[in-house]
Order: structure tokens, then C-alpha cells, then sequence
């Protein structure tokens, strides 16, 4: 079962922050998630439709300036990242799951993403593009039939996994408190992965590999039981 490292090593540093990211990697992780939102022609690292959670800021993101974001304080003195500085962080080193956070984000998503391919050592297997705007999604798969998708939701469908595969997704991505043996098995039987958010402790852990889960997103990967990719318990 895959650790995934969500917005970073964010237990141990302000989410979504190069800070976060950097501890991800000196963790070893095999994979780190963050979320993207676009604003004033940028993409912005950042999960929150409002600032003032996770920085000094106020207003809603996607309505502000880029000089405006690019000086707010997003926890201990780190500055909300733009998605290209966190590709020139991670630099290929792991996978990286990048949720698209509302509209007009999958077009520059794609587009940065073979920007990093030709410019920072990534290859096309090592993305992973979710969001919960299903339309969002198709539009990038459109943009990039080669890259994997994951669905996101935040319940149970009516027909379990059948619409993820529909869309050719890789993966359901799917709240803990909705994850079930029964969704899981179905989506097994359709060909995707099962991966579930967001899991801190250890005995959830266990008990989600033991249902057959793929992967799993934690805020605090550091709790891994070994050095390896893959979790052993």
C-alpha cells in the first residue's frame, strides 16, 4: 500500500508550502499530493477557496492579484508557491498527485506538466491529475490522454466505481468514511486503483490495507513503520 504525502509532510510543516514538499522528499516518499488553483494567470499551490485559513491573506483566491498572493505569509514565513516552483523542488524525484481546485485549471496544468518533462527530469508516469469537477478532469484527459486520472468523491456513488471507469480513470480517490470493502472490491473489478483521504493513524492504516486499499494520502507520513516505498505492517 502507497504512502502518499498530502500537501506535503503537512504535520510537521504549514501545508502546501515548498517547506512541506522539501520534508516529503527528505522522507523518502514515493509520492506527494497537492491541490492548484489559477488565478491572474498563474497556478497557485494552495487548497483553501478562501486565504484566510492557511495564510495572512483574506478574499478568495482566485480573485486576487498575483502580487497580492505572491506576499502573503502562509505559515512560519513561507510564501503560498506557484505550481512551477514546487516541479523545480521536486525535480522528478517522485510521483506527484495534483488535484485540480475548480475551473480553468487543466489546460495550464497540462501544459506545465511537459514543461517539467522536457525541463526538470519528469516522466509521464509520474503524474497523477484528481479533482471532485469530473468535467475538469475530462477536460484535461483531453489535454493529456496519456497522464493517469483519479476520480475524487466524497460519498458513495449510486453505481459504486462504474462512472471512474467510464471516464478511463486510473483511480477512485475516496474519504475514508465512505470506503468500504464493497466499493473497493468494485472498483478492483473495473481495473482501478483505490486510493483514500485522508488517514493519520497507524491502525487505520492497517485496517485499510487489509481491505485491499492502494494507496493512501496522511499528513503525517513520517509514522511510516520503514524506509521503504511501500508500507509494511
Amino acid at each position: 500500500m502507497q504512502l502518499i504525502a498530502h500537501r506535503g509532510a503537512s504535520g510537521l510543516a504549514p501545508e502546501n508550502t515548498l517547506k512541506a514538499f522539501a520534508l516529503a522528499l527528505e522522507l523518502g516518499m514515493s509520492a506527494i499530493e497537492l491541490d492548484v488553483q489559477w488565478a491572474d494567470g498563474e497556478l497557485w499551490v494552495f487548497h483553501d477557496r478562501r486565504l484566510e485559513r492557511c495564510s495572512n491573506g483574506r478574499g478568495v483566491l482566485t480573485r486576487q492579484s498575483r502580487e497580492y498572493l505572491a506576499s502573503l505569509d502562509a505559515g512560519e514565513g513561507e510564501h503560498i508557491p506557484t505550481l512551477w516552483q514546487v516541479l523545480q523542488l521536486v525535480a522528478g524525484q517522485c510521483e506527484l498527485h495534483i488535484e485540480l481546485k475548480g475551473l480553468h485549471t487543466a489546460a495550464p496544468v497540462a501544459a506545465l506538466t511537459r514543461r517539467a518533462e522536457a525541463e526538470l527530469g519528469f516522466r509521464p508516469e509520474q503524474w497523477l491529475i484528481s479533482s471532485f469537477d469530473h468535467k475538469e478532469l475530462l477536460a484535461f484527459q483531453h489535454e493529456r490522454p496519456d497522464i493517469r486520472l483519479g476520480a475524487l468523491i466524497a460519498g458513495q456513488p449510486r453505481h459504486l466505481a462504474r462512472f471512474a471507469a467510464e471516464m478511463g480513470c486510473w483511480s477512485l480517490n475516496c474519504d475514508v468514511d465512505f470506503t468500504t470493502p464493497v466499493l473497493v472490491q468494485d472498483a478492483h473489478n473495473r481495473g482501478l486503483k483505490v486510493l483514500v483521504y485522508t488517514v493519520d493513524e497507524i491502525e487505520e492504516w492497517a485496517w485499510l490495507e487489509a481491505m485491499g486499499v492502494d494507496g493512501i494520502f496522511t499528513n503525517h507520513p513520517e509514522q511510516r513503520r520503514s524506509d521503504k516505498e511501500e508500507i509494511e505492517l
